[in-house]
């Protein structure tokens, strides 16, 4: 504590002194006149002491002095007391003054200092948490006199919101060089080329279905989905297949159990749409069929066949050959020409295999058609007379014709691929040329 603060302390203090001695002295004399009162009365009217002739006044009085300079002396040390209390009161406040400043200093030099959000965070803690410095002032408040301790929390209060003012400022300040340096650095050069984005397209099994279906669709037929789960029945026995027919072998047809199957063709979709009884009917079933087959160029477990089926009163094979005439010009070109051979097929009679003229060579013969001209693709005939019986069609009174085409074989056919298993290996160097 410096010199002239001292000073002023002990000047305050003698100042209190010097007041409280007059007091004393004050009280002493009229307690010596309200003695001189009390016992000078007495003396008047001649009492004397029997033994000694002493004066009870006098004694009297002697006594009461000796009171009053022992009420002097306590009271002196009061005021003593009391100054003394008074003096460490300004001690203690300016001790916490002092320290209330080297918190303000360390806190707001560690934050000029600091170069990272993370400590700047750090800081906070450390000073305005709740185990921080400025927390510790607060708890040692109950040692400050209470007329003292408004103002001593009014400077705690302070100095946090000094400390808070700079710590917000320098978060902020570095906030905004992190953003403008990474501003900077995400600037878009446009003079670049730009980047393409990668997108998705149809799938070529997709593509040729689509193809198909729009052709047909523009001949008036109609599209039908059938279940992949069938039953035995209009698998096989609707279609007029015989329980000893080949095809039924476990070896080349997926069983579930006796009476359920992963269906081999679509043709079970005609026989769910016949037994509707609606008449006529014009429509096409395309969908995936399973097959015990081996994985080779040319077959697969799994693949598409779109079905056909048209049944109507006067429907004749002229009918059909006009119908495969105009699907193959709209798949391969207009100047496709298509040539049917007798075939044998359960569920059709008359049966016959299509095939179309080579669209590579026009008929001329080339690799890609084997050096004959042409191409197979696809079987059809007219529906057979128990197939209509079994769906309760009367085939005295109505006819009709059914073909059909697998999908990846237009597909390879038309995209000229000579391999069906990369339309399923999801190479994506293929797949990005349609």
């Amino acid at each position: 504590m410096n010199s002239s603060l001292a000073s002023l302390q002990m000047q305050g203090i003698f100042c209190v002194h010097k007041q409280s001695h007059v007091a004393v002295q004050s009280f002493a004399c009229l307690h010596r006149q309200k003695i001189a009162e009390t016992y000078g009365e007495q003396h008047d009217r001649g009492i004397e002491d029997s033994a000694g002739g002493v004066c009870l006044c006098r004694q009297s009085k002697e006594q009461s002095h000796v009171a009053v300079q022992s009420f002097a002396c306590l009271h002196r040390f009061a005021v003593f007391w009391k100054c003394m209390s008074i003096r460490m009161a300004k001690e203690k406040e300016y001790m916490m003054k002092e320290k209330l400043d080297q918190i303000r200093e360390e806190a707001l030099k560690q934050i000029r200092e600091t170069e990272s959000s993370e400590k700047l965070n750090d800081i906070r803690v450390a000073f305005l948490g709740k185990k921080g410095e400025l927390t510790g002032i607060l708890k040692s408040m109950k040692d400050v006199a209470p007329e003292e301790r408004p103002r001593v929390g009014q400077m705690v209060n302070d100095t946090r919101a000094e400390i808070e003012k700079v710590l917000e400022e320098s978060r902020n300040k570095m906030e905004s060089a992190i953003r403008e340096a990474r501003m900077k650095a995400e600037v878009i050069d446009v003079t670049l080329p730009a980047r393409k984005n990668k997108v998705g397209h149809r799938h070529p099994n997709t593509i040729a279905l689509e193809e198909v279906e729009r052709v047909f669709v523009g001949m008036g037929y109609e599209v039908v989905e059938g279940p992949e789960v069938e039953k035995d029945y209009y698998n096989f026995e609707a279609l007029n297949i015989p329980a000893d027919h080949p095809a039924k072998d476990e070896q080349d047809t997926f069983y579930i159990n006796a009476d359920l199957l992963l269906r081999t063709q679509t043709s079970s979709t005609q026989v769910h749409e016949m037994e509707k009884g609606r008449i006529p009917i014009k429509m096409i079933a395309p969908g995936r069929v399973f097959r015990a087959d081996e994985v080779d160029a040319t077959h697969s477990p799994s693949f598409h066949q779109v079905e056909g089926l048209v049944v109507d009163k006067d429907i004749t094979f002229a009918d059909l050959k006009g119908t495969l005439a105009e699907f193959s010009k709209q798949i391969f070109g207009p100047d496709t020409k298509v040539k049917f051979r007798p075939h044998h097929f359960p569920f059709t009679e008359p049966s016959a295999e299509m095939d179309v003229s080579c669209f590579k060579c026009g008929g001329k013969g080339c690799r890609f058609c084997k050096g004959e001209g042409w191409i197979e693709i696809l079987g059809c005939g007219m529906v057979h007379p128990h197939v209509l019986e079994m769906s309760g069609i009367d085939p005295k009174e109505y006819t009709g014709f059914a073909f059909g085409v697998g999908l990846e074989r237009i597909a390879l056919l038309k995209y000229e691929i000579d391999d069906m298993r990369l339309l399923y290996e999801n190479d994506i160097r293929f797949l990005k040329q349609f």
